[in-house]
C-alpha cells in the first residue's frame, strides 16, 4: 500500500542542567515522523542537537514536511538496501538526523510497526543485555561528585565524565577520588572534552589525565584540527576517540582519507549525526579494517532514537560498554520498555511503549 505520512514536534525537557564544554541544556527539540501502509505505522526521530548537528537550522521544520510531501503515496521499499537508496533520492547528505529519522520510520514500518528496527536481535521479545557507561555530567565538583556516587551505587563498571568546562584542577580530582576507591581493572573512566583543549595545551593535559588509568578521552581538541590531532594521536599516553571529527564527512572517500590521515584509536558513532543507520555502518567497516575501534553513542534523542540505536548495538553484539544511558534525561520522554539495570540496557517485554505525546 502507498505509504502516507506526517509528524509532530515534541520538546524534551531535561531534568537538570545538563552542563557540557559548549554550554548548559534544559531541552530539546524532537521531531517525531510517522509513515503508515495500511494499518501499520512506523516512527523515526529527527533530533538535530543545536551547535552540532548540520540540520539544526530554522528551515527543518519546512524541509520535513517538503520530504514527506514527496514520498506520499510512494511505495514501501521492500527491504533494507532499498530503503538506503530511497534516502539517498530524498535527502541530502547535510540532513542526518532527517535521514536517521526517516531511515528508522521506513525500518520500523518494513517489519511491522513493532518499534523492532532489527528483528533478528529480539529473543523472547527482547534483546541480550547491552553494557553501557554511566554519563557524569558537567557542574560545580559536589554536583559531579554526587553524579559519580550514584552511578557507582547503580552498579556501572564504566563512568564516563564530560570535562573542559570547570576548572582542570578540580577535574583531576575527581578522578583522583575514583581511583581512590576503585581500581582499572574495577571502574573504566573515560572523558569526553568536546574539544574543549587547545592543541598547545592538549599534550600536557592528556598527560596529567593518563595518570589516572583512564580508557579514553573523546575529541580532546576542536574538529578540523587534521594534522594536528594526527600529531596528538601518533604521541598520545591516553588513547583519543574521534566524535565531533566525523560530522559533516558523507562520503566514502572523505571518511577514508580521515581515518587514515588522523590514525585514532577509537571512534565513537552517533548515527543522528551521521546520517543513520547505513552510514554509521560504513563507518565501522572503514574502522574494523584499519583495527580501530569504535562504540555507538545516542545523541540525546527520546526513546524512539535510543530504541534503534541500541537495538543496532545489540545486532552487531557489541562487548565494549556503550553510550545509551540517556533514557532517564528527561521528565517527559516516551515510556518504553527500554530499562537501564546494574550498568546494562535492558529492554523488558512486559513494560508497554505510550505513544500519546506523538499519536493523539
Amino acid at each position: 500500500m502507498p505509504l502516507s505520512t506526517s509528524f509532530t514536534k515534541h520538546t524534551l525537557q531535561f531534568t537538570f542542567r545538563a552542563g557540557t564544554s559548549r554550554g548548559t541544556l534544559t531541552e530539546h527539540n524532537t521531531y517525531f515522523l510517522l509513515l503508515a501502509s495500511g494499518d501499520t505505522v512506523g516512527i523515526g526521530e529527527c533530533a538535530p542537537l543545536k551547535g552540532l548537528s548540520p540540520d539544526y537550522r530554522p528551515d527543518l521544520e519546512k524541509k520535513i514536511q517538503d520530504v514527506l510531501s514527496k514520498i506520499e503515496g510512494s511505495p514501501l521499499p521492500e527491504d533494507e538496501e532499498a530503503i538506503s537508496s530511497f534516502i539517498d533520492k530524498h535527502i541530502p547528505p547535510n540532513f542526518p538526523a532527517l535521514r536517521f529519522g526517516l531511515e528508522t520510520a521506513l525500518r520500523d514500518l518494513l517489519y511491522g510497526g513493532q518499534h523492532k528496527i532489527f528483528p533478528s536481535v529480539f529473543q523472547n521479545n527482547s534483546f541480550y543485555p547491552i553494557p553501557i557507561n554511566g554519563l557524569v555530567w558537567m557542574g560545580d565538583r559536589e554536583f559531579m561528585k554526587q553524579q559519580i556516587d550514584e552511578k557507582l551505587a547503580q552498579g556501572f563498571n564504566c563512568i564516563k565524565l564530560k570535562i573542559g568546562a570547570i576548572d582542570f584542577a578540580t577535574e583531576l580530582s575527581l578522578l583522583a577520588y575514583i581511583r581512590e576507591h576503585y581500581s582499572a581493572e574495577e571502574i573504566t573512566i573515560r572523558v569526553d572534552a568536546n574539544g574543549a583543549f587547545s592543541p598547545e595545551e592538549a599534550p600536557a593535559k592528556l598527560q596529567q589525565l593518563a595518570e589516572y588509568d583512564l580508557h579514553s578521552i573523546e575529541q580532546p581538541i576542536a574538529s578540523g584540527q587534521i594534522e594536528e590531532m594526527r600529531q596528538l594521536c601518533k604521541v598520545t599516553p591516553l588513547p583519543i576517540a574521534l566524535d565531533e571529527e566525523l560530522i559533516g564527512v558523507y562520503d566514502l572517500t572523505s571518511k577514508t582519507e580521515l581515518l587514515d590521515q588522523i590514525q585514532p584509536q577509537y571512534i565513537i558513532l552517533k548515527p543522528t549525526l551521521l546520517g543513520g543507520l547505513a552510514a554509521t555502518a560504513q563507518w565501522i567497516q572503514l574502522a574494523e579494517a584499519r583495527s580501530i575501534d569504535w562504540w555507538m553513542t545516542s545523541a540525546l534523542e527520546s526513546n524512539i532514537g535510543l530504541n534503534a540505536i541500541a537495538q543496532f548495538a545489540a545486532y552487531r553484539q557489541v562487548t565494549m560498554p556503550q553510550g545509551l544511558g540517556t533514557g532517564k534525561l528527561y521528565h517527559n520522554n516516551i515510556s518504553s520498555p527500554l530499562h537501564i539495570q546494574q550498568g546494562n540496557l535492558h529492554y523488558l517485554p512486559d513494560q508497554p511503549w505510550d505513544l500519546s505525546p506523538i499519536i493523539l
